[in-house]
């Protein structure tokens, strides 16, 4: 419990600290116009005021990422703990803080168009193709998982194919019409009943001293799974998610001045991380590591989710807490077909005035995933994790790229940069959905990769600074904005 408690503080000072120290560093300038006013379309360039675009982006960001993950994760045991603290202060918050304040000042660029901008004009295409299968993946996941809950609280005559129809028709809707007119109104409601579920249960756990273990370096898993790289991939939302780099941007869109990025950006992972921590412990303050693993066999995450809301909050408060639940993916699997589409939009350089010009870019993108929901979740997931956290792997390299060239202190992306490089690397030459080698092979191959990284990051620095004071190549990072008529 006091474990648990600590960490929770933890994240609360992360937030008032390092995350004022990355502000620092990044240099906000209140008088710079952001795009919100320079772009202003009426559809994804709208301004709108802190609260609102920090509940949006909360809920852009938790899907059951947050939820799902830490319950898997709670199988390792309290090192899980460990990662979601530091990982969400060091790695998460600043991941989320560098894309949307980068994205601020780009036009509000997507990661595709800023992985070229400062990595090479070869990524932007390689990060717009993994863009789109991730928020593929993400909204498929995020229309089949909270299809799943919905089902044990509606009568058996309701099937799961009526149930994904209709969130797929809300998707759609949300996905086309100007963000101030669907997801600016509900976001704030939503956003109550999450933050509603989240102290409930997160509350019953301490009230009802439920026994959460202490910290441990230990690794608990049932079945041995190595905690390195498994558990860095198995909670990724919570801690570091690559995800979150196709939503910021949005949010970037409407964002009215800089001063209010490190509450939108920073301090909404930080309270995603609060969420994660509360279902981890709750994981494993319920259940052995042994039956926590049946029942996730059995019936996957959502089983979990229905059993610790039942037994905390009782039946009524429990059903709240699920409804509660059931909002995280249905909010971020709408804005993950926006995003995918917006992504789309600026790639192939058509404006999305239009309905019809959003219209015949996103059904496209509806079609593949209705194929997609025909495969098991499991599966899903573990695809999702890999070109989820490959994606945080970029997009913490351009957040790298971005400080170095305006000469500022690099390491607060770097360093986080090449740990999930490592992991991430590791996984995909080790796992079965990857090239399967023995894991001492995996290693050592991370490790060729992830040390070339970082000299292909410092003489890359290094060309283009020298290039820059010659006047050969001058180094324009930010775009200058002016305020629309």
């Amino acid at each position: 419990m006091i474990t648990f408690l600590i960490a929770i503080v933890i994240l609360i000072i992360g937030y008032f600290t390092y995350g004022k120290f990355v502000e620092k560093v990044f240099g906000v300038k209140d008088e710079r116009v952001t795009p919100a006013y320079a772009n202003t379309d009426g559809v994804d360039y709208i301004p709108m005021n802190t609260k609102r675009n920090s509940l949006i982006q909360l809920l852009n960001i938790a899907g059951v990422g947050p939820i799902f993950g830490p319950i898997m994760g709670a199988l390792y045991g309290p090192v899980a703990f460990i990662w979601i603290v530091f990982g969400c202060i060091f790695a998460g918050a600043v991941h989320d803080y560098l894309t949307g304040m980068i994205s601020i000042r780009n036009r509000g660029a997507h990661l595709p168009e800023l992985a070229g901008k400062f990595l090479g004009k070869a990524f932007k295409h390689v990060v717009n193709a993994f863009s789109i299968l991730l928020l593929l993946l993400v909204g498929t996941v995020f229309v089949t998982a909270p299809a799943a809950l919905i089902a044990d609280l509606t009568p058996a005559w309701i099937s799961m194919s009526v149930i994904i129809a209709a969130i797929f028709v809300y998707y759609i809707v949300a996905t086309l019409l100007p963000i101030d007119k669907i997801i600016g109104r509900l976001y704030p409601i939503f956003g109550a009943m999450l933050l509603i579920s989240a102290i409930g249960i997160g509350g019953a756990l301490v009230i009802q001293g439920h026994p959460i273990p202490e910290i441990t370096l230990q690794n608990m898993h049932p079945g041995g799974l190595a905690i390195f790289p498994l558990l860095f991939l198995t909670i990724s939302c919570g801690a570091l998610s690559g995800f979150h780099a196709t939503q910021t941007p949005m949010i970037s869109r409407t964002t009215q001045n800089e001063n209010q990025g490190r509450k939108i950006f920073y301090g909404m992972m930080i309270l995603e991380g609060i969420i994660a921590m509360i279902w981890a412990a709750a994981g494993m303050a319920l259940f052995s590591g042994q039956g926590l693993n049946e029942i996730l066999a059995a019936g996957g995450p959502a089983a979990i989710v229905s059993e610790v809301s039942i037994v905390t909050l009782g039946a009524i408060g429990g059903t709240l807490a699920i409804i509660g639940v059931i909002v995280l993916p249905i909010t971020s699997g709408d804005t993950a077909f926006r995003s995918a589409r917006m992504i789309i939009a600026d790639y192939i350089k058509v404006g999305q005035k239009k309905i019809m010009s959003r219209l015949w870019i996103a059904l496209p993108l509806f079609v593949a995933s209705i194929a997609l929901t025909q495969i098991d979740f499991n599966i899903l997931w573990r695809y999702f994790s890999w070109a989820n956290q490959s994606t945080a792997m970029i997009a913490l390299w351009v957040g790298a790229m971005y400080l170095a060239l305006q000469r500022k202190n690099y390491w607060i992306a770097i360093i986080p940069a090449t740990f999930i490089t490592m992991a991430t690397f590791t996984y995909i030459l080790n796992a079965d959905i990857g090239l399967r080698m023995p894991i001492g092979v995996a290693y050592f191959g991370a490790t060729l990769v992830t040390v070339g990284s970082v000299i292909a990051f410092f003489l890359t620095v290094r060309s283009r600074l020298a290039a820059n004071d010659s006047g050969i190549r001058p180094i324009k990072v930010d775009e200058e904005l002016e305020k629309s008529a």
